[in-house]
């Protein structure tokens, strides 16, 4: 089973690349790069797409995982970000029902918090305003008695209240991955392990090209097009770096970790929103056996490809979980694992990490380069719509060409076509009874019929090709997900398979240890790895593994 979008593909779509000429060649394969590969090619451009890391590698696997409206914003008077972002979560939502969940929250305020009974009550309703929130997801306020039922862990002293509100939670690699995989099947030329160093010049001083290079091979390629977009996150500055003609903005990287825990230690049934000792805000959300909570905030100039948890961060969010949670006694030892990432925000001088706007900008070059920086998971849609009129209007000028509008408000990405979110509860039950056909359990047909939304067939047919082999080390559930992250989602790297496909070094880490020997022998079989490659690759997964739990206090 095979299609474009394979591995066994990439060099070969890498060397098609450089014979063609495009409308748009996009630098950076994170959310925003996604979301403007798919917004281009439905508007009828011809596309390509280059990313130095896997696709999500950056910050797209590494956020809080929350499509969410960004309510303390409004204390930041932002009304425009929580007005355009708190929209665009259903539209997110209905897209990929797949990918992302309505998710309850729970505000509580207590004596002296940061919020109050009235400036919750008030702050919620704006919010639901904004947002356009439909009516079964509009706040309502608790009483203390009330929030405590809806969590008992919470703090009780001084405790006033509660608001409860919906958020959407959501895989944020995954939603890259499939907002990519829609774009490719509309007809985008994407490559990752793939880096733009250079840029190419007429005589007018416009960019027309770039040099990549194949960061596995080394080999270097020439890309044309028409139009260039910088949407490479944390590295936008390092990509403009290479442009004769920077302007004087620049970002300010600000760093993010997460912790994880086991239910057992950390039994959290309610995603709860909250304040620390100190006035910033964190969540606390409960997720298929884990809790995770998070995210400190902080400036970050240091490695940008490998941010890690520091011991300080680790104890900050502790230190936040017994102040707000008191009756749960964890201790470092119950850290599971952890994430980290940086945020790629516009420089704004002499404020905190928390107190930069997280509003998108796009600026062009003298040369043409239009980057967008800034910005929020939630708002990858809108912006992309944004960077896109832009493109189109250029373009339209100098080719007297015409282009559709924006096509992506009601546009389901890759596995989410279920004819409307309604339709997913069923769809996925009967899924999960039909897996039993494929030599799958009815409990794996629903958890691959949840990730993969109407791909699942796909894995249905690699779980039931598992079962016909007569030696095979994995399990049909575990070979299904493996071969579709293979051939279909430019799996290159087990990394780019333990993380960004199936995130279980985040919240699996027991299963990415007992499965990480015999995925990686499997890898190896099909790429035909050297012994110096599968050495490498392995360190690399372990690495993560290890860095996931334990602190790097040197970076």
């Amino acid at each position: 089973m095979n299609n474009n979008f394979s591995g066994f593909h990439r060099s070969n779509n890498l060397a098609q690349m450089a014979k063609e000429k495009y409308d748009l060649l996009i630098i950076g394969g994170g959310i925003t790069g996604a979301g403007i590969a798919l917004d281009a090619v439905t508007r009828g451009l011809k596309v390509a797409l280059v990313e130095m890391q896997d696709f999500a590698a950056g910050t797209s696997s590494r956020s809080t995982k929350l499509v969410h409206g960004g309510l303390r914003y409004l204390k930041q008077f932002e009304i425009n970000v929580v007005k355009e972002v708190g929209r665009e979560r259903a539209i997110v939502y209905e897209n990929g029902p797949h990918v992302t969940t309505p998710e309850w929250m729970l505000l509580p305020f207590h004596k002296g918090g940061t919020f109050g009974a009235f400036t919750t009550s008030i702050g919620l309703k704006l919010y639901d305003y904004l947002a356009q929130v439909k009516k079964t997801e509009r706040r309502k306020m608790l009483s203390a008695e009330q929030t405590l039922r809806k969590e008992p862990l919470i703090k009780k002293e001084g405790l006033k209240g509660g608001g409860y509100y919906v958020e959407y939670r959501t895989d944020d690699a995954r939603l890259t991955i499939e907002v990519m995989k829609a774009a490719v099947e509309n007809g985008a030329n994407v490559v990752n392990y793939t880096k733009a160093e250079q840029f190419l010049y007429d005589e007018n001083k416009k960019i027309n090209g770039a040099i990549v290079r194949d960061l596995l091979t080394n080999e270097k390629f020439e890309i044309h097009a028409e139009k260039f977009v910088n949407a490479a996150g944390p590295w936008v500055d390092q990509v403009r770096g290479n442009d004769y003609s920077k302007n004087n903005k620049q970002l300010r990287l600000t760093k993010g970790i997460h912790l994880v825990f086991d239910q057992s230690v950390f039994p959290l049934h309610q995603a709860v929103y909250f304040d620390t000792p100190d006035g910033r805000m964190i969540f606390a959300i409960p997720r298929d056996g884990k809790t995770y909570v998070g995210t400190t905030d902080t400036f970050y100039d240091k490695d940008t490809a490998h941010p890690k948890m520091l011991s300080s961060d680790r104890d900050y969010v502790i230190d936040a979980i017994h102040y707000i949670f008191p009756d749960v006694k964890i201790t470092k030892d119950d850290v599971e694992s952890s994430w980290a990432g940086v945020r790629p925000l516009i420089y704004e001088q002499g404020k905190d990490p928390s107190e930069i706007s997280r509003k998108d900008e796009i600026w062009e070059a003298d040369s043409g380069l239009i980057t967008i920086a800034g910005g929020k998971l939630t708002g990858y849609r809108k912006m992309a719509e944004n960077v896109l009129d832009l493109v189109c209007k250029e373009l339209s000028e100098t080719q007297q060409r015409t282009f559709k509008p924006c096509q992506t408000i009601h546009f389901p990405i890759s596995g989410g076509d279920f004819g409307g979110s309604e339709k997913y509860e069923s769809f996925i039950n009967n899924k999960s009874k039909e897996a039993i056909q494929y030599g799958l359990t009815t409990e794996e047909g629903l958890i691959l019929a949840s990730k993969y939304g109407t791909n699942i067939d796909f894995l249905f047919q690699y779980a039931k090709e598992c079962t016909e082999q007569e030696e095979n080390q994995l399990t049909p559930f575990v070979y299904a997900q493996l071969m579709y992250a293979i051939e279909h989602e430019m799996v290159l790297k087990p990394v780019d398979f333990f993380i960004r496909r199936t995130g279980a070094v985040f919240f699996n880490i027991h299963w990415a240890k007992e499965w990480k020997e015999p995925i990686i022998s499997k890898m190896e079989e099909m790429f035909g790895w050297t012994s110096e490659q599968t050495n490498e690759y392995t360190a690399e997964l372990e690495k993560e593994i290890r860095d996931a739990v334990v602190p790097i206090d040197i970076q």
